[in-house]
């Protein structure tokens, strides 16, 4: 098992966000997406600095493994929060080691102290891995998601 340290991306990082966008394009095969047309660095500087934007990345010798980034979501009915997991990866070389598991412990905690009552995290059923994770930490619901263009 290999020596990793977790830490948020924050600040002026935007190499480490650079670094983390290259790890999550590489871990879900979709580097276009995630490398192709990246944000200039004061988009960056400032999602960086927003009350509801987080983004830990696991270390290796200096190197990024893991990442993970979401969203606090202050809800209308009470007042609390929801967090949302948007992004969770792990590089091939390091998956099967609880990485992803510590990154999500690590984004549980920052929930936590921002007064989270329950993370939330969307996972595609063909991928098995995702599912087998997720239906180990948490509690599976069967919902639809639908994307609808803004007009």
């Amino acid at each position: 098992m290999t020596h990793t340290q977790i830490r948020r991306i924050e600040g002026h990082d935007v190499t480490g966000f650079r670094a983390m966008l290259e790890l999550l394009g590489r871990g879900f095969e979709d580097e276009e997406t995630y490398s192709g047309n990246q944000p200039g660095d004061t988009y960056i500087k400032d999602l960086l600095a927003s009350d509801t934007f987080f983004a830990l990345v696991a270390e290796d010798a200096g190197a990024v493994v893991g990442a993970i980034a979401g969203y606090e979501l202050k809800k209308f009915e009470q007042e609390r929060s929801e967090f949302y997991i948007y992004d969770l990866a792990v590089a091939e070389t390091h998956r099967r080691q609880g990485i992803a598991t510590e990154l999500i412990d690590a984004f549980g905690k920052i929930a936590r102290d921002k007064g989270a009552w329950v993370m939330f995290v969307q996972a595609d059923p063909p991928d098995a891995p995702a599912v087998a994770l997720y239906d180990k930490l948490g509690v599976r619901e069967e919902v639809y998601h639908f994307d609808i263009e803004p007009k």
